[in-house]
């Protein structure tokens, strides 16, 4: 019955793109390592191979330097974003700390507010920050946000129960009392359709080697609203955040996008494995 079910799920013609190396393991660990797709062993032969074996420094103009914001483009389907509001860069506790601290910075409002049920590394950034208040529950999280409230930030599906938190009303009560919105979708981003422009989300970092399969120490993504972006300042600049990296001007002028939240160079062999993703079998647009 079960072989019968596997094999009409929609699903099921997708194993022929997986590496499946020992016989008979049965792998259900996807929350912290997407198996091995043979599109990203592919990319990442051509990276080594023909763009850094024989491009050299080259390949750096020819497709390397776009890998953030490409990248980016493919995550923006999946969680309901524009392409230009989405970057790939850096480890998702990076990704908080920038996001974070540009929230801060823009508001006169010193508190964080959280619940219990946060990702614990989450936990321990967001306390490097500033003032972080932990709610038992979301009741009381929006019952305590208040005119001291800068941010409040969630996990969006717990790592452990598997719960779901209601994305659009808790973003409407948290902008209601004048605070921003922070969503970590880590453990929801290739599992479920997402829809952050819907519910006017201001930002959400998550991560890619899970279930979007990036590979080992894949670099995560972030997202900010398109209408935020050009208030905010990047607490870790860097030159390939600069409007013009390769002028290598002593003085910072941030780029005027997205970009503006990249740091150091970008890692493109861990970007070329993840480039192998397929475009996504589902987006927030067919999934509504």
């Amino acid at each position: 019955m079960a072989e019968a079910a596997d094999k009409a799920d929609d699903l099921t013609r997708f194993r022929k793109e997986f590496v499946f190396g020992e016989e008979g393991v049965i792998y259900l660990n996807g929350n912290s390592l997407g198996r091995l797709s043979k599109r990203s062993q592919k990319a990442l032969s051509k990276a080594i191979d023909e763009e850094w074996g024989t491009g050299l420094v080259r390949s750096w103009g020819t497709g390397w330097l776009s890998l953030p914001g490409n990248l980016g483009t493919k995550i923006a389907a999946l969680i309901g974003a524009q392409p230009d509001e989405v970057l790939v860069a850096d480890s998702t506790s990076i990704n908080l700390f920038k996001l974070a601290s540009a929230a801060l910075k823009l508001r006169e409002r010193k508190v964080i507010w959280t619940d219990s049920q946060n990702f614990p590394s989450d936990l321990y950034v967001l306390s490097g920050l500033a003032e972080v208040r932990v709610a038992q529950n979301i009741s009381e999280l929006l019952a305590n946000i208040g005119d001291d409230t800068a941010l409040v930030a969630l996990t969006h599906t717990n790592y452990l129960s598997g719960e779901v938190h209601e994305m659009g009303a808790i973003t409407e009560a948290v902008h209601k009392a004048g605070a921003f919105m922070l969503w970590d979708l880590s453990h929801s981003v290739g599992v479920m359709p997402l829809h952050l422009n819907t519910y006017h989300v201001d930002f959400a970092v998550g991560c890619t080697y899970k279930y979007l399969n990036g590979g080992p120490g894949a670099p995560a993504f972030l997202f900010v609203r398109q209408q935020l972006m050009t208030h905010l300042e990047n607490p870790i600049r860097g030159w390939f955040g600069h409007e013009h990296p390769f002028r290598f001007s002593p003085e910072y002028e941030p780029a005027s996008g997205i970009s503006r939240f990249l740091t150091g160079t970008p890692p493109v062999l861990s970007m070329a494995a993840f480039s192998g993703w397929r475009t996504p079998i589902f987006t927030t647009a067919s999934v509504a």
